[in-house]
């Protein structure tokens, strides 16, 4: 017996512009499209002017367990599927994971039609290291599981990204910044793609009390990885003499120093200051 197909779509982030055309040809050559919403998924087609002529049924946090036995049987009865969720990947963070997994143990073939990803878009606008980092997707609503969560990853080396929702930021921020520290770099990136794109980088300390006031939109946060180690003066200031070398400037090192070593920029300066202040000899 042949199977169908499992497509995975990666709906833009935010700019509908940003579809592929493969995305494209998918959404209008479709027989069945699971979607997390099936009004913005109708939305969608309508900007790309793409006719949807597929059975369209919603597939979401709450009925995912009971609709996946319904999808499979799809599939197995070969039809091919297409699952799209309400931006980026499905699965990552969103519904998905549950009917991947039930197709692969069926031998069902899946495959992707990759997209944006707030998460690499995020990371390449941080300003922070993004060569290693570690997706910690949402964070749990309940405080003392949250706290825990961050207690454990607070000494985590590599950069952090975690997604966020407008009514938790502010909440979510202090608590960040009181597990690693009020001085750990980050960047809060806001609505990436949209008309109303935002991205607010600082410390912890000052990301939380800007967020006091209400964030709206999509959300995605992230966070400086813990230092290795914390580095002595002498490690900082050889650091920024090192840029300085190269052709930054002083103040552009740092900054750059800062970010990559999880610290404050003042004591960055502070040890770069230091070390180029010539020693007093004492007196006779």
């Amino acid at each position: 017996m042949t199977t169908g197909r499992l497509l995975l779509g990666g709906a833009p982030i935010g700019d509908p512009g940003d579809v592929g055309p493969r995305f494209r040809r998918a959404l209008a050559g479709a027989t069945i499209i699971a979607a997390e919403d099936t009004r913005r998924l109708r939305r969608l087609a309508t900007s790309l002017e793409v006719e949807l002529r597929a059975r369209v049924v919603s597939y979401f946090d709450g009925n995912e367990a009971q609709r996946t036995p319904e999808l499979l049987a799809d599939l197995l009865a070969g039809s091919d599927l297409l699952l799209v969720t309400d931006a980026g990947m499905p699965s990552v963070s969103d519904p998905g994971y549950r009917l991947v997994t039930a197709a692969i143990e069926h031998d069902v073939r899946v495959t992707c039609l990759p997209g944006p990803s707030a998460v690499t878009t995020a990371l390449a606008l941080s300003g922070l290291p993004c060569d290693r980092f570690c997706f910690e997707g949402f964070l749990p609503r309940r405080l003392g599981p949250r706290r825990n969560a961050l207690r454990a990853a607070a000494a985590e080396p590599r950069t952090l990204v975690f997604f966020e929702a407008p009514h938790r930021i502010a909440e979510c921020l202090a608590d960040i910044a009181a597990t690693f520290g009020g001085d750990r770099r980050a960047a809060v990136c806001r609505e990436l793609t949209k008309v109303h794109e935002e991205v607010r980088r600082g410390s912890l300390t000052e990301l939380a009390s800007w967020a006091a006031a209400g964030l709206r939109g999509e959300i995605t946060v992230v966070v400086a990885g813990a230092p290795s180690a914390t580095a002595s003066d002498d490690e900082l200031a050889a650091a920024v003499d090192h840029m300085v070398a190269t052709g930054q400037s002083r103040r552009d090192a740092i900054t750059a120093v800062a970010a990559e070593r999880g610290v404050s920029r003042r004591v960055v300066y502070a040890a770069a200051t230091a070390q180029s202040q010539p020693l007093r000899r004492n007196p006779r």
